[in-house]
Protein backbone atom coordinates (compact mmCIF):
# COMPACT_ATOMS: atom_id res chain seq x y z
CA UNK A 1 0.00 0.00 0.00
CA UNK A 2 2.78 2.42 0.89
CA UNK A 3 4.54 2.02 -2.46
CA UNK A 4 1.28 2.48 -4.38
CA UNK A 5 0.53 5.64 -2.43
CA UNK A 6 4.03 7.02 -2.98
CA UNK A 7 3.95 6.26 -6.70
CA UNK A 8 0.52 7.82 -7.21
CA UNK A 9 1.47 10.92 -5.23
CA UNK A 10 4.56 11.59 -7.38
CA UNK A 11 2.53 11.22 -10.59
CA UNK A 12 -0.11 13.67 -9.32
CA UNK A 13 2.55 16.17 -8.27
CA UNK A 14 3.89 16.13 -11.84
CA UNK A 15 0.49 17.41 -13.05
CA UNK A 16 0.75 20.66 -11.10
CA UNK A 17 1.30 24.08 -12.59
CA UNK A 18 3.63 26.71 -11.21
CA UNK A 19 2.62 28.05 -7.77
CA UNK A 20 0.21 25.15 -7.15
CA UNK A 21 0.75 23.06 -4.02
CA UNK A 22 -0.88 19.67 -3.56
CA UNK A 23 -1.23 17.53 -0.43
CA UNK A 24 -2.22 13.89 -0.91
CA UNK A 25 -3.53 11.83 2.01
CA UNK A 26 -4.42 8.14 2.19
CA UNK A 27 -6.84 6.28 4.46
CA UNK A 28 -6.76 2.51 4.03
CA UNK A 29 -7.23 -0.84 5.70
CA UNK A 30 -6.90 -4.59 5.30
CA UNK A 31 -9.54 -5.74 7.75
CA UNK A 32 -11.56 -8.74 8.81
CA UNK A 33 -15.16 -8.26 9.92
CA UNK A 34 -17.16 -10.89 11.79
CA UNK A 35 -20.78 -10.26 12.76
CA UNK A 36 -22.46 -12.30 15.47
CA UNK A 37 -25.85 -12.59 17.12
CA UNK A 38 -27.32 -15.15 19.48
CA UNK A 39 -23.71 -16.35 19.96
CA UNK A 40 -23.51 -17.52 16.34
CA UNK A 41 -21.48 -16.36 13.36
CA UNK A 42 -23.78 -14.60 10.92
CA UNK A 43 -21.36 -12.98 8.49
CA UNK A 44 -17.63 -12.91 7.81
CA UNK A 45 -15.74 -10.86 5.29
CA UNK A 46 -12.48 -9.19 4.37
CA UNK A 47 -12.08 -5.57 3.32
CA UNK A 48 -9.07 -4.31 1.39
CA UNK A 49 -9.83 -0.67 0.73
CA UNK A 50 -8.25 2.77 0.48
CA UNK A 51 -9.35 6.35 -0.23
CA UNK A 52 -7.34 9.33 -1.40
CA UNK A 53 -7.94 12.86 -0.13
CA UNK A 54 -6.53 15.85 -2.03
CA UNK A 55 -5.93 19.41 -0.94
CA UNK A 56 -4.79 21.97 -3.47
CA UNK A 57 -3.52 25.46 -2.61
CA UNK A 58 -3.38 28.02 -5.42
CA UNK A 59 -3.54 31.81 -5.32
CA UNK A 60 -4.20 31.80 -1.55
CA UNK A 61 -7.20 29.55 -2.01
CA UNK A 62 -7.74 25.98 -0.84
CA UNK A 63 -9.81 23.31 -2.59
CA UNK A 64 -10.33 19.69 -1.65
CA UNK A 65 -11.19 16.49 -3.46
CA UNK A 66 -11.25 12.73 -2.94
CA UNK A 67 -11.61 9.40 -4.72
CA UNK A 68 -11.48 5.69 -3.96
CA UNK A 69 -8.47 3.70 -5.10
CA UNK A 70 -9.38 1.07 -7.68
CA UNK A 71 -6.18 -0.93 -7.58
CA UNK A 72 -5.48 -0.07 -11.22
CA UNK A 73 -2.75 2.58 -11.36
CA UNK A 74 -3.95 4.04 -14.66
CA UNK A 75 -7.53 4.42 -13.42
CA UNK A 76 -6.36 5.93 -10.13
CA UNK A 77 -4.13 8.43 -11.92
CA UNK A 78 -7.00 9.40 -14.20
CA UNK A 79 -9.29 9.96 -11.22
CA UNK A 80 -6.63 12.08 -9.55
CA UNK A 81 -6.11 14.20 -12.67
CA UNK A 82 -9.84 14.78 -12.93
CA UNK A 83 -9.95 16.00 -9.32
CA UNK A 84 -6.95 18.29 -9.83
CA UNK A 85 -8.59 19.91 -12.86
CA UNK A 86 -11.87 20.36 -10.97
CA UNK A 87 -10.07 21.95 -7.99
CA UNK A 88 -8.08 24.18 -10.35
CA UNK A 89 -11.30 25.56 -11.87
CA UNK A 90 -13.03 25.83 -8.50
CA UNK A 91 -10.17 27.84 -7.00
CA UNK A 92 -10.96 30.65 -9.43
CA UNK A 93 -14.48 31.01 -8.05
CA UNK A 94 -13.82 31.25 -4.28
CA UNK A 95 -12.48 33.99 -2.05
CA UNK A 96 -8.91 34.20 -0.84
CA UNK A 97 -8.25 32.65 2.57
CA UNK A 98 -6.47 35.09 4.91
CA UNK A 99 -5.50 32.30 7.34
CA UNK A 100 -4.41 29.69 4.86
CA UNK A 101 -2.11 26.96 6.21
CA UNK A 102 0.85 26.36 3.93
CA UNK A 103 2.34 22.86 4.10
CA UNK A 104 5.95 22.25 4.97
CA UNK A 105 8.56 20.47 2.89
CA UNK A 106 10.38 19.00 5.85
CA UNK A 107 9.78 16.73 8.83
CA UNK A 108 8.92 13.42 7.12
CA UNK A 109 8.11 10.38 9.25
CA UNK A 110 7.61 6.62 9.02
CA UNK A 111 5.96 4.55 11.76
CA UNK A 112 4.81 0.93 11.49
CA UNK A 113 3.25 -0.71 14.57
CA UNK A 114 3.22 -4.51 14.44
CA UNK A 115 1.44 -6.45 17.17
CA UNK A 116 3.60 -8.99 18.98
CA UNK A 117 0.63 -11.36 19.21
CA UNK A 118 -2.01 -10.05 16.85
CA UNK A 119 -5.26 -11.90 16.21
CA UNK A 120 -4.83 -13.68 12.87
CA UNK A 121 -7.80 -13.85 10.53
CA UNK A 122 -7.82 -17.67 10.59
CA UNK A 123 -7.76 -17.84 14.40
CA UNK A 124 -10.38 -15.16 15.14
CA UNK A 125 -13.50 -17.35 15.22
CA UNK A 126 -11.94 -20.01 17.46
CA UNK A 127 -10.63 -17.31 19.81
CA UNK A 128 -14.01 -15.61 20.25
CA UNK A 129 -16.64 -18.32 20.22
CA UNK A 130 -15.95 -20.72 23.13
CA UNK A 131 -16.23 -17.95 25.73
CA UNK A 132 -19.67 -16.79 24.50
CA UNK A 133 -21.30 -20.21 24.77
CA UNK A 134 -24.54 -20.16 26.73
CA UNK A 135 -25.29 -16.42 26.45
CA UNK A 136 -27.13 -14.27 23.91
CA UNK A 137 -24.12 -12.54 22.43
CA UNK A 138 -24.39 -9.95 19.64
CA UNK A 139 -21.53 -7.92 18.23
CA UNK A 140 -18.96 -7.25 15.56
CA UNK A 141 -15.23 -7.93 15.41
CA UNK A 142 -13.09 -5.56 13.33
CA UNK A 143 -9.56 -6.84 13.02
CA UNK A 144 -6.50 -6.18 10.89
CA UNK A 145 -4.18 -3.45 9.62
CA UNK A 146 -4.94 0.21 9.02
CA UNK A 147 -2.94 2.72 6.98
CA UNK A 148 -2.55 6.47 7.00
CA UNK A 149 -0.36 8.39 4.58
CA UNK A 150 0.37 12.03 3.82
CA UNK A 151 2.66 13.66 1.29
CA UNK A 152 2.90 17.02 -0.46
CA UNK A 153 4.45 18.46 -3.58
CA UNK A 154 7.08 20.26 -1.49
CA UNK A 155 8.76 16.95 -0.58
CA UNK A 156 7.26 16.03 2.78
CA UNK A 157 6.25 12.35 3.26
CA UNK A 158 4.52 10.55 6.15
CA UNK A 159 3.42 6.95 6.54
CA UNK A 160 1.69 5.23 9.46
CA UNK A 161 0.54 1.61 9.86
CA UNK A 162 -0.95 -0.10 12.87
CA UNK A 163 -2.47 -3.46 13.64
CA UNK A 164 -5.44 -3.70 15.99
CA UNK A 165 -8.67 -5.47 16.86
CA UNK A 166 -11.96 -4.29 18.34
CA UNK A 167 -14.76 -6.56 19.55
CA UNK A 168 -17.81 -4.36 20.10
CA UNK A 169 -20.57 -6.43 21.70
CA UNK A 170 -23.66 -6.70 23.89
CA UNK A 171 -24.95 -9.50 26.11
CA UNK A 172 -28.75 -9.64 26.06
CA UNK A 173 -31.11 -10.76 28.85
CA UNK A 174 -34.36 -12.66 28.25
CA UNK A 175 -36.34 -9.40 28.53
CA UNK A 176 -33.99 -7.65 26.06
CA UNK A 177 -31.88 -5.66 28.49
CA UNK A 178 -28.23 -5.38 27.58
CA UNK A 179 -24.70 -5.33 28.95
CA UNK A 180 -22.29 -3.46 26.67
CA UNK A 181 -18.60 -4.16 26.22
CA UNK A 182 -15.67 -3.31 23.94
CA UNK A 183 -12.55 -5.46 24.06
CA UNK A 184 -9.86 -3.85 21.96
CA UNK A 185 -6.12 -3.41 21.56
CA UNK A 186 -3.12 -4.38 19.48
CA UNK A 187 -1.99 -7.63 21.13
CA UNK A 188 -4.58 -10.36 21.59
CA UNK A 189 -4.50 -12.00 25.03
CA UNK A 190 -6.92 -14.91 25.28
CA UNK A 191 -6.89 -14.88 29.08
CA UNK A 192 -7.66 -11.15 29.25
CA UNK A 193 -10.46 -11.58 26.72
CA UNK A 194 -12.11 -14.37 28.68
CA UNK A 195 -11.72 -12.43 31.95
CA UNK A 196 -13.21 -9.29 30.35
CA UNK A 197 -16.16 -11.27 29.04
CA UNK A 198 -16.65 -12.95 32.41
CA UNK A 199 -17.10 -9.51 33.99
CA UNK A 200 -19.85 -8.80 31.44
CA UNK A 201 -21.50 -12.14 32.24
CA UNK A 202 -21.55 -11.24 35.93
CA UNK A 203 -23.29 -7.96 35.07
CA UNK A 204 -25.76 -9.91 32.95
CA UNK A 205 -26.79 -11.94 35.99
CA UNK A 206 -27.23 -8.74 37.99
CA UNK A 207 -29.44 -7.33 35.23
CA UNK A 208 -31.93 -10.12 36.06
CA UNK A 209 -32.33 -8.81 39.62
CA UNK A 210 -35.47 -6.87 40.45
CA UNK A 211 -35.18 -3.31 39.08
CA UNK A 212 -34.75 -0.50 41.59
CA UNK A 213 -36.80 2.66 41.15
CA UNK A 214 -34.63 5.77 41.54
CA UNK A 215 -36.09 9.25 41.88
CA UNK A 216 -34.58 12.33 40.34
CA UNK A 217 -31.95 13.96 42.52
CA UNK A 218 -28.24 13.97 43.23
CA UNK A 219 -26.39 10.75 44.10
CA UNK A 220 -22.93 9.42 44.77
CA UNK A 221 -21.92 7.85 41.47
CA UNK A 222 -19.27 5.53 40.15
CA UNK A 223 -18.57 5.92 36.42
CA UNK A 224 -16.81 3.05 34.72
CA UNK A 225 -14.08 3.92 32.15
CA UNK A 226 -16.53 3.53 29.24
CA UNK A 227 -18.76 6.22 30.78
CA UNK A 228 -15.81 8.50 31.53
CA UNK A 229 -14.68 8.10 27.92
CA UNK A 230 -18.04 9.44 26.71
CA UNK A 231 -17.59 12.57 28.84
CA UNK A 232 -14.06 13.04 27.50
CA UNK A 233 -15.35 12.68 23.94
CA UNK A 234 -17.46 15.77 24.56
CA UNK A 235 -14.27 17.73 25.16
CA UNK A 236 -13.65 17.48 21.41
CA UNK A 237 -16.93 19.22 20.60
CA UNK A 238 -16.79 22.92 21.48
CA UNK A 239 -14.41 21.96 24.25
CA UNK A 240 -10.66 22.26 24.48
CA UNK A 241 -10.45 23.74 20.99
CA UNK A 242 -8.67 27.10 21.06
CA UNK A 243 -10.97 28.39 18.30
CA UNK A 244 -14.04 27.45 20.36
CA UNK A 245 -12.70 29.29 23.39
CA UNK A 246 -11.86 32.36 21.29
CA UNK A 247 -15.39 32.30 19.83
CA UNK A 248 -17.03 32.03 23.25
CA UNK A 249 -18.71 28.66 22.66
CA UNK A 250 -16.48 26.40 24.76
CA UNK A 251 -17.31 24.85 28.09
CA UNK A 252 -13.71 25.51 29.09
CA UNK A 253 -14.02 29.28 28.85
CA UNK A 254 -14.37 29.54 32.63
CA UNK A 255 -10.98 27.91 33.06
CA UNK A 256 -9.38 30.44 30.71
CA UNK A 257 -11.22 33.64 31.70
CA UNK A 258 -12.36 33.10 35.31
CA UNK A 259 -9.42 31.08 36.63
CA UNK A 260 -11.72 28.16 37.47
CA UNK A 261 -10.01 24.84 38.09
CA UNK A 262 -11.06 21.23 38.18
CA UNK A 263 -10.08 18.66 40.79
CA UNK A 264 -6.33 18.24 41.41
CA UNK A 265 -7.03 14.51 40.84
CA UNK A 266 -7.93 15.17 37.19
CA UNK A 267 -5.28 15.25 34.45
CA UNK A 268 -5.62 14.55 30.74
CA UNK A 269 -3.16 14.76 27.86
CA UNK A 270 -3.05 14.30 24.13
CA UNK A 271 -0.61 11.37 24.13
CA UNK A 272 0.77 9.97 20.87
CA UNK A 273 3.41 7.85 22.60
CA UNK A 274 0.94 4.92 22.69
CA UNK A 275 1.36 4.51 18.92
CA UNK A 276 -2.38 4.13 18.34
CA UNK A 277 -2.67 7.08 15.94
CA UNK A 278 -0.19 9.00 13.77
CA UNK A 279 1.37 12.18 15.08
CA UNK A 280 0.92 13.93 11.74
CA UNK A 281 -2.33 15.67 10.82
CA UNK A 282 -4.01 16.22 7.43
CA UNK A 283 -1.64 19.15 6.76
CA UNK A 284 1.39 16.92 7.31
CA UNK A 285 2.27 18.73 10.54
CA UNK A 286 3.73 16.60 13.34
CA UNK A 287 2.45 17.12 16.88
CA UNK A 288 4.61 16.69 19.99
CA UNK A 289 4.52 13.18 21.47
CA UNK A 290 2.63 14.47 24.52
CA UNK A 291 0.55 17.64 24.89
CA UNK A 292 -0.74 18.15 28.47
CA UNK A 293 -4.26 19.62 28.36
CA UNK A 294 -5.39 19.64 32.00
CA UNK A 295 -2.75 19.02 34.63
CA UNK A 296 -3.81 18.53 38.25
CA UNK A 297 -7.06 20.34 37.48
CA UNK A 298 -5.47 23.33 35.71
CA UNK A 299 -5.97 24.11 32.02
CA UNK A 300 -2.38 24.28 30.74
CA UNK A 301 -2.97 23.90 26.98
CA UNK A 302 -5.70 23.91 24.41
CA UNK A 303 -5.64 22.24 21.01
CA UNK A 304 -4.38 24.84 18.55
CA UNK A 305 -4.33 24.25 14.81
CA UNK A 306 -2.06 26.30 12.57
CA UNK A 307 -5.09 28.05 11.13
CA UNK A 308 -6.34 29.07 14.58
CA UNK A 309 -2.82 30.16 15.50
CA UNK A 310 -2.75 32.49 12.49
CA UNK A 311 -6.22 33.89 13.12
CA UNK A 312 -5.87 34.55 16.86
CA UNK A 313 -2.12 35.09 17.17
CA UNK A 314 -1.51 31.90 19.19
CA UNK A 315 1.21 29.25 19.06
CA UNK A 316 0.17 26.09 17.28
CA UNK A 317 0.68 22.60 18.72
CA UNK A 318 -0.28 21.12 15.34
CA UNK A 319 -3.75 19.97 16.24
CA UNK A 320 -5.98 18.72 13.46
CA UNK A 321 -8.03 21.43 11.74
CA UNK A 322 -11.12 20.54 13.80
CA UNK A 323 -9.07 20.78 17.04
CA UNK A 324 -10.41 17.53 18.47
CA UNK A 325 -8.64 15.01 20.68
CA UNK A 326 -6.94 12.33 18.62
CA UNK A 327 -5.23 10.27 21.31
CA UNK A 328 -6.48 11.33 24.77
CA UNK A 329 -5.14 9.69 27.91
CA UNK A 330 -6.39 10.43 31.41
CA UNK A 331 -4.13 9.92 34.41
CA UNK A 332 -5.23 7.10 36.75
CA UNK A 333 -5.67 7.48 40.51
CA UNK A 334 -5.34 5.01 43.36
CA UNK A 335 -8.83 3.52 43.90
CA UNK A 336 -8.48 -0.24 43.47
CA UNK A 337 -11.05 -2.19 41.52
CA UNK A 338 -11.95 -4.37 44.50
CA UNK A 339 -12.62 -1.28 46.66
CA UNK A 340 -15.02 0.52 44.30
CA UNK A 341 -18.33 -0.69 45.77
CA UNK A 342 -17.12 -0.10 49.32
CA UNK A 343 -16.02 3.44 48.45
CA UNK A 344 -19.31 4.13 46.67
CA UNK A 345 -21.32 2.74 49.63
CA UNK A 346 -24.77 3.85 48.43
CA UNK A 347 -25.53 5.37 45.05
CA UNK A 348 -25.32 4.82 41.31
CA UNK A 349 -23.02 2.45 39.44
CA UNK A 350 -22.98 3.55 35.79
CA UNK A 351 -21.32 1.19 33.32
CA UNK A 352 -22.33 3.28 30.31
CA UNK A 353 -23.95 6.56 29.38
CA UNK A 354 -25.49 7.45 26.05
CA UNK A 355 -26.77 10.21 23.72
CA UNK A 356 -24.66 12.98 25.24
CA UNK A 357 -25.07 16.64 24.28
CA UNK A 358 -24.22 20.04 25.68
CA UNK A 359 -27.18 21.56 27.50
CA UNK A 360 -25.19 24.66 28.45
CA UNK A 361 -21.92 25.10 26.60
CA UNK A 362 -20.46 28.04 28.57
CA UNK A 363 -21.44 26.37 31.84
CA UNK A 364 -19.86 23.06 30.86
CA UNK A 365 -23.19 21.30 31.38
CA UNK A 366 -23.72 17.95 29.68
CA UNK A 367 -26.95 15.98 29.38
CA UNK A 368 -27.46 12.35 28.41
CA UNK A 369 -28.95 9.02 29.45
CA UNK A 370 -27.90 6.15 31.65
CA UNK A 371 -27.86 2.96 29.61
CA UNK A 372 -26.56 -0.63 29.59
CA UNK A 373 -25.88 -2.21 32.98
CA UNK A 374 -26.49 0.70 35.34
CA UNK A 375 -27.19 -0.32 38.93
CA UNK A 376 -28.27 0.90 42.33
CA UNK A 377 -25.78 0.13 45.09
CA UNK A 378 -26.82 -0.05 48.74
CA UNK A 379 -24.28 -0.41 51.55
CA UNK A 380 -21.59 -1.56 49.12
CA UNK A 381 -23.76 -4.21 47.43
CA UNK A 382 -25.40 -4.08 44.01
CA UNK A 383 -29.13 -4.20 44.72
CA UNK A 384 -30.48 -4.21 41.16
CA UNK A 385 -30.57 -2.43 37.81
CA UNK A 386 -32.10 1.02 37.40
CA UNK A 387 -34.33 2.17 34.59
CA UNK A 388 -32.93 4.47 31.92
CA UNK A 389 -32.80 8.01 33.29
CA UNK A 390 -31.68 11.42 32.05
CA UNK A 391 -28.85 13.29 33.71
CA UNK A 392 -27.89 16.94 33.39
CA UNK A 393 -24.84 18.20 35.23
CA UNK A 394 -21.67 20.20 34.68
CA UNK A 395 -18.24 18.64 34.36
CA UNK A 396 -17.06 21.40 36.69
CA UNK A 397 -18.69 19.29 39.41
CA UNK A 398 -17.91 15.63 38.62
CA UNK A 399 -14.44 16.43 37.30
CA UNK A 400 -14.13 19.24 39.85
CA UNK A 401 -15.24 19.67 43.47
CA UNK A 402 -17.33 16.49 43.45
CA UNK A 403 -14.54 14.24 42.16
CA UNK A 404 -13.69 12.07 45.15
CA UNK A 405 -11.67 9.18 43.70
CA UNK A 406 -10.06 8.19 40.41
CA UNK A 407 -9.71 4.52 39.57
CA UNK A 408 -6.27 2.98 39.62
CA UNK A 409 -6.80 0.94 36.43
CA UNK A 410 -7.15 2.44 32.97
CA UNK A 411 -8.97 0.88 30.03
CA UNK A 412 -8.60 1.47 26.31
CA UNK A 413 -11.99 2.54 24.95
CA UNK A 414 -11.69 2.38 21.14
CA UNK A 415 -13.30 4.37 18.41
CA UNK A 416 -15.74 1.74 17.17
CA UNK A 417 -17.02 3.51 14.05
CA UNK A 418 -16.71 1.59 10.78
CA UNK A 419 -18.69 4.09 8.70
CA UNK A 420 -16.68 4.51 5.50
CA UNK A 421 -13.61 2.97 7.10
CA UNK A 422 -12.37 1.68 10.45
CA UNK A 423 -11.50 4.46 12.82
CA UNK A 424 -8.19 4.34 14.59
CA UNK A 425 -7.36 5.19 18.18
CA UNK A 426 -9.58 5.75 21.18
CA UNK A 427 -9.42 6.94 24.77
CA UNK A 428 -7.33 5.57 27.62
CA UNK A 429 -8.94 6.42 30.93
CA UNK A 430 -9.87 5.12 34.40
CA UNK A 431 -13.24 5.24 36.15
CA UNK A 432 -14.15 8.01 38.59
CA UNK A 433 -16.21 8.33 41.78
CA UNK A 434 -18.16 11.57 42.24
CA UNK A 435 -19.85 12.36 45.54
CA UNK A 436 -22.78 13.98 43.71
CA UNK A 437 -24.30 13.60 40.25
CA UNK A 438 -27.69 14.93 39.11
CA UNK A 439 -30.45 12.78 37.61
CA UNK A 440 -33.13 15.08 36.23
CA UNK A 441 -35.74 12.92 34.51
Amino acid sequence: MKNKFKSLSKKLFSELKKDEILTVSCTGENSQFIRLNNAKIRQTGLVDDADIQLKMIANNRTCTGSFTLSGDSDIDLSRGKTEIERMRLESKEILEDPYIVMPSGSGSSHEVITAASGLSFDAAVDAIMPAVHGVDFVGILANGRMYRGNSNSLGQEHWFETESFCLDYSLVTKDHQMVKGTFAGTDWDQGKYESYLQTSKQKLKMMELKPVSVDTGEYRTWFEPAAVSDFLDMFSWNGISEASIQQGCSGFGKMRHDDVRLSPHFSISEDFSTGMVPKFNSNGEVAPSVVPIIKDGELVNTLVSSRTAAEYNRTTNYAETGEYLRSPQMKPGDLKQEDILKALDTGLYLSNIHYLNWSDNPGGRITGLTRYACFWVNNGEIEGPINTMRFDDTFYKYFGDNLEYVGGDTEFIPNTSTYGNREIGGTICPGILANSFALTL
